[in-house]
């Protein structure tokens, strides 16, 4: 894309839907993240029906939109509500208001809102997930969708789910990083003082027994990691630099990562994989050897599992965003 093309361009304009008992959180973090993009989205307020909204806490909130806007939306937010507002049935007012989203836009639910999302039948046999404390409940009403609740977000196709309150963040950071490569992400996520990608999934946030008092962490030897990762890191390896046995060592991983030391370390290859495959013009089994993976057809199988495409397509796709 030319930079007159970049210039002209129009932002991508993201609505947010707020239902009532949205969280305030929640509700703000879109406008946060989206908003430090550079301007390539606008981020616009809406209710159902124009009107201010009850939140969680102790007020309410004016939107300076109606449901009229969300006709207008590329992306639509879904905010969380707080769990006694989980809509067991649509109201006339929201499924109305859904049903004013075009064919194409995005659809992204924070939290809870993946409930609104389901009930509206719009994620019926895809893949999905919500706050881990409700998922039993979800998998219930729901038992058409496939629910992942130890992930912190889900994107299938124009229907994206994230899992509890922060992971809105996640999401938001995912989709800039789709949009404009992670360059701009990364920059997004320094502006609001977040990490650009988060460890793991939400299993790890899942409520655990406090460890023994001194037990130490492994997030020493995981930054040690991130330093070589294209070594040969072995389990051994790493149980050794936290002086742990083999087995306390991938006990304590899993509490605080929610992922076995192997998939965490794949997860981070792939993830600076795709920073190289953006970012520079190396060939592919040099960014493999960079980071760890023993050949380029390695790679490609790592990346394929993990997003579905080719180390070729990815950069095609990337760099011609960039």
């Amino acid at each position: 894309m030319s930079d007159l093309e970049l210039r002209t361009r129009r932002p991508e304009r993201v609505v947010v839907l707020a239902l009532d008992g949205v969280y305030p959180f929640e509700l703000g973090i879109p406008s946060r993240i989206f908003g430090a993009a550079d301007g390539h989205y606008e981020v616009l307020t809406c209710s159902v029906d124009g009107r201010p909204v009850r939140t969680n806490a102790d007020f309410t909130v004016g939107v300076a939109h109606g449901p009229e806007i969300l006709e207008t939306a590329d992306t639509v937010v879904v905010a969380s509500m707080a769990t006694s507002h989980i809509p067991t049935e649509l109201s006339d007012e929201i499924a109305a208001a859904l049903a004013r989203i075009r064919p194409d836009a995005r659809i992204v639910s924070i939290c809870t809102a993946a409930f609104v999302l389901a009930e509206a039948g719009l994620l019926d046999g895809r893949r999905a997930t919500t706050h881990w404390q409700v998922a039993e409940l979800f998998r219930r009403r729901y038992p058409r969708v496939d629910l992942d609740p130890d992930v912190l977000f889900v994107a299938d196709g124009r229907i994206l789910t994230s899992a509890g309150a922060a992971s809105g963040v996640d999401i938001c950071l995912h989709i800039v990083r789709t949009d404009h490569g992670s360059e701009l992400a990364n920059a997004v996520a320094r502006r609001c003082v977040v990490p650009p990608f988060r460890d793991g999934g939400q299993a790890q946030y899942i409520e655990q027994p406090v460890p023994e008092s001194g037990a130490a962490s492994t997030a020493a030897t995981r930054a040690w990691a991130l330093e070589r990762l294209d070594e040969p890191l072995t389990l051994a390896d790493l149980a050794g630099h936290a002086r742990m046995s083999l087995r306390t060592f991938a006990r304590r991983f899993n509490d605080e990562v929610g992922l076995s030391p192997g998939r965490w370390l794949i997860q981070q290859r792939v993830a600076r994989a795709r920073h190289l495959l953006e970012a520079s013009d190396l060939p592919v089994d040099r960014i493999a050897a960079e980071v760890g993976f023993a050949t380029g057809a390695s790679l490609r199988q790592h990346l394929n599992a993990a997003i579905g495409v080719s180390p070729q397509a990815y950069r095609r796709t990337f760099q011609r965003t960039r």
